[in-house]
């Protein structure tokens, strides 16, 4: 029997040894040919494709475009010329604002499996980002009408980000919307409102370190990532986080048999559960049940006790409060949970 179990040891240890010999990491590079601006949708056609496994390092470009830069003040000789090029280039653009990089076609990945997104980490590719706001946009528009934009300038070694004389920020960059393709039979969508798909969810959790979880819709997921930032609070209330441009290296991997309705996260120290609604009332009520089924499922709790556990030991966050379909996410510590 030892001999047998020695033996069986050996097998995973030999299989182990031939998944990790056999991932690869791709560079997706800023060209206009790798991005498509404003939407996601089942019919582009992938950029790249991807085994199960596999590390990708993605360059993304601020979101608008260089419209916020030269708002801010940048000057020209600080935009990298690959900016330049994607927005001479790109020109079939929106509904959305946001330039996305992909999409990334996942060998193995069929409807109803789950895209884990692995982030890796994070480096900018320009040493400064943008915030601000512009009429009709922001959760006080009646009271800011004009346009306003602000340049913050950043220390990367140190990780910091000098927002004003005494103010200073630290820097903790992730990408605003990371998405996989719609149902075709739903045609083309905005990269505004974050959906079933994620898209621009606006979690900033979802730094170095975290994953994401995202049902697949389509074959190969088309996953494509974008919406750059360096930092943002919960609720992004003026409707622009810290905005800038990034090169994120994520690992990709197929989950089967792991069905999910919405979206969900985790952390090295917290689960996510995610509600998406136009209501925030409702976006909570779809955070909490959400939590609820994670608990039931993966904790094997039974209801009653779920809910009550949410009330006394979930917290509640206001994703964001600006894109139209509003974002609450519940987070639950794994401390508490015995291993």
């Amino acid at each position: 029997m030892k001999k047998l179990q020695l033996l069986a040891g050996g097998l995973v240890l030999a299989s182990a040894l031939v998944c990790s010999q056999t991932s690869r990491t791709h560079d997706l590079k800023l060209l206009p040919e790798n991005v498509h601006w404003g939407y996601y949708d089942a019919a582009v056609k992938p950029v790249l494709r991807v085994a199960s496994g596999d590390t990708i390092r993605v360059e993304t470009m601020i979101a608008r475009g260089l419209q916020r830069l030269r708002a801010a003040g940048v000057k020209e000789d600080e935009i990298p010329d690959a900016l330049k090029a994607v927005e001479r280039a790109v020109t079939e653009r929106g509904p959305g604002a946001h330039p996305m990089t992909g999409p990334i076609f996942i060998e193995g990945a069929e409807p109803g499996d789950v895209l884990e997104v692995k982030i890796v980490g994070f480096e900018f590719l320009h040493p400064y980002g943008v915030s601000g706001f512009i009429p009709g946009g922001g959760t006080l528009p009646d009271e800011f009408p004009f346009v306003r934009f602000h340049l913050v300038r950043f220390d990367a070694r140190a990780g910091t980000a000098a927002f004003a004389p005494g103010i200073m920020l630290k820097l903790a960059p992730f990408f605003g919307s990371i998405g996989v393709a719609p149902h075709p039979l739903v045609g083309r969508i905005s990269s505004g409102p974050p959906g079933a798909h994620a898209g621009n969810l606006d979690n900033k959790e979802l730094v170095a370190g975290s994953t994401l979880y995202i049902p697949v819709a389509v074959p190969g997921a088309l996953l494509s990532l974008g919406d750059g930032h360096a930092m943002q609070g919960d609720g992004e209330v003026t409707l622009t986080a810290l905005e800038t441009s990034l090169r994120g290296t994520v690992q990709v991997s197929v989950r089967k048999g792991r069905r999910l309705k919405w979206p969900r996260a985790e952390t090295p120290t917290h689960y996510i559960a995610m509600g998406l609604h136009t209501d925030l009332d409702e976006a909570a009520r779809l955070a909490t049940r959400e939590m609820i089924d994670f608990l039931v499922t993966e904790k094997r709790m039974n209801r009653d006790e779920a809910y009550i556990l949410c009330s006394v030991a979930a917290d509640l966050h206001v994703t964001q409060l600006v894109d139209g379909t509003k974002g609450v996410h519940a987070m639950l510590a794994k401390s508490m949970f015995a291993r």
